[in-house]
């Protein structure tokens, strides 16, 4: 794929009012998500509420893409349409996420390194035959005594663009996404400081690996403060702090950067959005990439009747997209 090819899709994920819905939850994370309501882990189960969130009426008109993961791509909605058909029919540009998930960084207690570039090149190839366009990949950054390190930083962002790179070689827009934790008494100037050098340092490797900045989307946190922290930041702060640290660090070629909700209440993460577009203008399209903070208010209305509740659990999907898509465009009336 071209370089133009690939700017074209990074362009139409960040489309204006739109953004990305993530529903890339292992079994094992969806699995907690399920128990927590009452419902079974079964793969017919994830089959059917994966169809639920992908075939919501009108989705499209705010959600550009959605990050699935590896069973879910293989899957086919009741009809036996394969789900990334039934996507890229209905204006929804079907993503993967390729990572293998975190594990202990060796020799440094505390910190997490994530997995799965052996094997990616092929694994990209297969993701791309079964319709994907886009993917994501995950690394995790934790606020603590004496951390995060330098190293731990460096390895991650390391590994961020290698993915990066053979995404591109493959015809995948990538979205990298270096997520600094919540968890914590940390206060927003920590999450700054640290929020800051992740991001030096991942454009740092992706510079230094020859990846495409206008293929390529950042998938960041927000600077908040840390969630046992006594004293909260409030929306103003938070888009006021997020924004100048993005600028401090990310390059204006990059066409857009959307947000993960990281654990932040609904409402909260669409207020934190809206704030930060109507501080614009910005360098670069800002738009949401969340997964709870879209699917929270739907789960809990399928699990109460899985049977005769899909539509309403639909529209609570669409009401999360359509107030986002608002925010994306500094618009949103609060819901």
């Amino acid at each position: 794929m071209s370089i133009e090819q690939l700017a074209e899709t990074a362009q139409a994920l960040v489309a204006p009012g739109k953004g990305i819905i993530a529903i890339d939850e292992s079994t094992a994370t969806i699995g907690k998500r399920f128990a927590a309501v009452g419902i079974d882990n079964t793969e017919a189960n994830r089959r059917a509420y994966r169809e639920l969130l992908l075939t919501t009426p009108k989705l499209s008109e705010h959600i550009s893409g959605a990050i699935l993961y590896d069973e879910t791509i293989r899957q086919s909605t009741a009809d036996g349409v394969p789900f990334a058909k039934y996507m890229a029919g209905h204006g929804i540009l079907p993503g993967i996420k390729v990572d293998k998930g975190t594990v202990a960084l060796a020799g440094y207690p505390g910190e997490l390194v994530t997995e799965g570039l052996d094997g990616l090149r092929e694994r990209l190839q297969e993701y791309y035959r079964l319709g994907a366009r886009f993917a994501k990949w995950r690394a995790v950054i934790t606020i603590g005594e004496d951390i995060p390190t330098g190293t731990c930083i460096d390895v991650n962002a390391h590994a961020l663009a290698r993915y990066a790179a053979l995404c591109q070689e493959q015809g995948l827009v990538p979205v990298v996404e270096p997520e600094v934790l919540m968890d914590g008494e940390h206060d927003i100037e920590t999450c700054y400081e640290v929020t800051e050098a992740v991001l030096r340092s991942l454009f740092g490797s992706l510079y230094d690996q020859n990846v495409l900045l206008e293929g390529t989307i950042l998938k960041a946190s927000m600077v908040v403060s840390g969630k046992d922290c006594p004293e909260q930041a409030d929306v103003q702060e938070v888009a006021e702090s997020t924004l100048m640290c993005l600028k401090t660090t990310v390059p204006a070629i990059l066409p857009g950067i959307v947000f993960l909700s990281g654990g932040q209440p609904d409402e909260a993460a669409t207020a934190h959005l809206d704030a930060m577009n109507r501080l614009g203008p910005n360098p670069w399209t800002l738009s949401f990439s969340y997964g709870r903070a879209m699917q929270q208010a739907a789960l809990q209305l399928w699990a109460r009747d899985m049977k005769n509740n899909v539509r309403k659990a639909q529209d609570a999907v669409y009401a999360r997209a359509r107030a986002n898509g608002q925010a994306a465009l500094g618009k949103w009336q609060g819901d």
